[in-house]
């Protein structure tokens, strides 16, 4: 019987250490390759739409233009549907006599109900997820994944107790060979792309989307000593050698994250190993454990009260969420950063921790908004370190502290001494008061 195989990408834009992909290229005859960009992406849970930023389009553009590539050389295709992956999948489906779907295992909620639903729908076809996205397996957890730890300490003691650097599994190859490409007539989905998406060229482009630009950064800065200072450099609000950068690529499975490990031991054995290296992992374990976190917590990682039964004392006020967002608030530091991510799509992580806490605090903001417009903006958006993250600052999440309230005066002198971040991105020459008119609507 000859059987055809559709493999739904998704946060997995390689074939570099992709094992779902492997299995489709052992099992199948022949394969369709999908990547869906829906038009009506969404944020706040599958609440509202989040209209993706022309910075993040144009990143995941080349990333798909580089998957292209890579399928090319291997004789296949990569096709592409501007349109939701339920009505994408089940017209591939119909058309051509689909047998087996495969994906890499997702930790969002929309992505998890539109399989459930194909799931459901087509009993009679083979379903085949793997975990690409994450260092470790579910078997390879010294728990389940129902019994995550409630906060990352408790979480990281237990996985450094194993010897991580056994446990974590080698990067798998490409496969050497991939099954004929089905006969899908498709328009030039390039053309398609533009047609439907804005693209930006006027802001400074920091990441090159795609597998191969990503293995060239992760190979350029392994092949510098950048890995021994990173802990002294990592809270850096500017330029690109204060931190890996590696998150964008992280981000939409162009560069596997059991492959940066791999690096960062080869890295130690000629090297040496120092704090700096073992901040490197212990970042990659904090990405780890909100992977985890999502798939326990799935549809709460998007609920206001968070994991927890505690409601914020916080509401949304629409002046306040525009200041926010263009940078014209009272707090300088805040105004660069906010100017830096809409420029470049990317912030620090200290950048971050900084304006999700001025949100919340500062401006008694529903978190949730917040989140949504790092979903829109950041060209190293993930799904559970997001939320994750954004959960954890506004006292809802996995922080056993309850929250993180950080004084933005202090935070300006230690990692701004000199005001020249904020000078960069005019952070001073758009103060604004919070408001302009009072609770009873009068103006102040």
């Amino acid at each position: 019987m000859h059987k055809v195989g559709l493999f739904w990408f998704n946060h997995d834009l390689r074939m570099d250490d992709n094992a779902t992909l492997l299995r489709a290229a052992a099992e199948v005859d022949t394969l369709i390759c999908l990547y869906c960009a829906n038009t009506a992406n969404t944020g706040l849970g599958s609440r509202q739409p989040a209209k993706l930023s022309p910075r993040r389009r144009e990143f995941l553009f080349e990333s798909l233009q580089d998957l292209e590539a890579q399928l090319n050389r291997h004789g296949q295709k990569l096709v592409v549907r501007i349109q939701s992956p339920l009505e994408a999948i089940a017209q591939l489906i119909t058309v051509h006599n689909v047998s087996h779907i495969y994906r890499s295992n997702h930790v969002g909620s929309y992505e998890n109900t539109i399989w459930k639903i194909l799931r459901k729908r087509y009993r009679m076809l083979t379903f085949t997820q793997c975990h690409t996205h994450t260092l470790f397996e579910p078997s390879q957890l010294p728990f389940t994944v129902d019994q995550l730890p409630d906060s990352f300490t408790k979480f990281r003691r237990l996985i450094e107790k194993m010897n991580i650097n056994t446990v974590i599994s080698a990067p798998l190859p490409a496969p050497t060979s991939l099954p004929k490409p089905a006969l899908v007539v498709d328009l030039a989905w390039q053309k398609l792309w533009h047609e439907h998406f804005t693209r930006n060229s006027d802001s400074p482009t920091l990441f090159r989307g795609g597998a191969s630009p990503g293995r060239r950064h992760l190979e350029n800065y392994f092949g510098s000593r950048l890995a021994s200072s990173y802990k002294e450099t990592r809270n850096g609000l500017d330029g690109m050698d204060y931190s890996t950068k590696f998150s964008p690529w992280l981000a939409n499975g162009s560069l596997s994250t059991r492959r940066i490990v791999q690096q960062l031991q080869n890295y130690e054995e000629r090297a040496g190993a120092s704090d700096s290296t073992y901040w490197i992992l212990f970042e990659l374990l904090w990405r780890e454990y909100f992977q985890w976190y999502g798939h326990k917590y799935q549809q709460r990682l998007f609920a206001f009260s968070g994991i927890g039964n505690a409601t914020p004392m916080t509401s949304f006020y629409p002046e306040r969420f525009k200041k926010w967002c263009v940078g014209s608030t009272p707090f300088s530091i805040i105004n660069a950063c906010m100017k830096q991510l809409n420029a470049t799509g990317y912030l620090s992580n200290r950048g971050r921790q900084l304006v999700a806490s001025c949100f919340v605090h500062e401006l008694g903001l529903d978190w949730r908004h917040g989140a949504n417009y790092f979903e829109q903006h950041l060209v190293d958006y993930d799904v559970a370190s997001n939320w994750g993250n954004w959960q954890y600052l506004a006292g809802v999440g996995a922080d056993p502290r309850g929250h993180r309230h950080f004084d933005l005066q202090k935070q300006a002198q230690i990692y701004d001494p000199n005001n020249d971040f904020v000078q960069r991105w005019a952070g001073e020459q758009s103060l604004q008061p919070l408001d302009s008119v009072d609770a009873a609507d009068w103006p102040i």
